[in-house]
């Protein structure tokens, strides 16, 4: 863009994000979202988060209904689908027990062991959220022989709308088997034998899945949670995995960051657990950049912008 003036600086709280935007700001790029932004920068046309989530912006997004926000949604599909398919084979292969084993100079060959190692070849998983990462990991999926089911919002559009490379993901929405509105999430659950949840969290997916979805899950199904905490009823599947109502978790997200030291996730044997790290990946900001000088191209060019994020859903 001719006449682009960059400024680069690191805010480390919503006050110097607003100084900043302060001295005139016309795109803003970066994490933070403060409320009030919209009055400290009156030239403000365009904001692009460096995150796939928007649930931190929906105070800003009432304020300034006239300023269009955008997502780095589609860059975390590679290393949050890897991680996703990692999990399930770390549960399957019982890494997470062998690893266990290995600390305490233990040689478990037992029969309980070998005999409770599984493979992901024709077994079925289901994706809550079939967004970028949904689709790369249904992608994956469908390479190591599983049958895939998707829910999302609107089951009846199956393209993917948002920012995806060549050669990633399922654009066209033709890997999964079948489909799910989201008052079908049940009748998924009691299909899959690994679940993926990768929901944005909003009004309409806290607790999205809750007591009754958790019932109808099988008893060795194996869930991982890549989106938010809250999308999931956080005591009530540790209740269910205390009594072995399902086989794990593989979560990366909770209701409170960071878990407390006392809670019982941190102890159980089917669970495997990370701090919020699952997107993280060395070439973050390349990809994060890579999208946003493409938006920007669109900006310079008044095209329509990738990723915008609808007030109404919250992503």
């Amino acid at each position: 863009m001719p006449g682009l003036e960059i400024v680069d600086r690191a805010c480390r709280s919503n006050e110097e994000v607003c100084s900043l935007a302060s001295g005139g700001c016309d795109v803003l790029l970066g994490f933070r979202m403060p409320e009030d932004l919209a009055r400290h920068a009156p030239r403000l046309r365009w904001v692009h988060l460096l995150s796939a989530g928007a649930d931190h912006a929906a105070p800003w997004m009432r304020n300034s209904p006239g300023i269009p926000l955008t997502t780095s949604s589609g860059i975390h599909a590679t290393p949050i689908a890897e991680y996703t398919i990692g999990s399930m084979l770390a549960y399957s292969h019982r890494f997470h027990v062998a690893m266990r084993a290995q600390r305490h100079r233990e040689w478990n060959r037992r029969g309980g062991f070998m005999n409770s190692v599984d493979v992901l070849r024709g077994k079925t998983v289901g994706i809550v959220g079939y967004g970028s990462i949904g689709r790369e990991t249904a992608r994956l999926a469908d390479a190591f022989g599983m049958t895939v089911l998707a829910l999302k919002r609107n089951p009846d559009d199956r393209r993917d709308h948002g920012w995806c490379p060549a050669g990633l993901g399922d654009p066209e929405g033709r890997i999964p088997r079948k489909f799910f509105g989201p008052d079908q999430c049940r009748e998924l659950l009691r299909e899959s034998d690994y679940v993926s949840v990768t929901l944005p969290l909003t009004q309409a997916t806290r607790k999205f899945i809750g007591a009754n979805e958790i019932a109808a899950m099988k008893p060795g199904a194996y869930i991982v949670n890549v989106g938010r905490g809250e999308v999931i009823d956080e005591p009530v599947l540790i209740e269910a995995l205390r009594g072995a109502k399902i086989g794990g978790a593989g979560l990366d997200v909770f209701e409170q960051e960071p878990l407390d030291s006392s809670s019982p996730l941190w102890d159980m044997e089917n669970v495997i657990l990370t701090p919020h790290i699952s997107g993280a990946n060395r070439a973050y900001m390349d990809k994060a950049c890579e999208l946003f000088v493409e938006n920007l191209r669109r900006f310079s060019l008044n095209q329509p912008l990738l990723n915008v994020v609808d007030p109404l859903h919250g992503y």
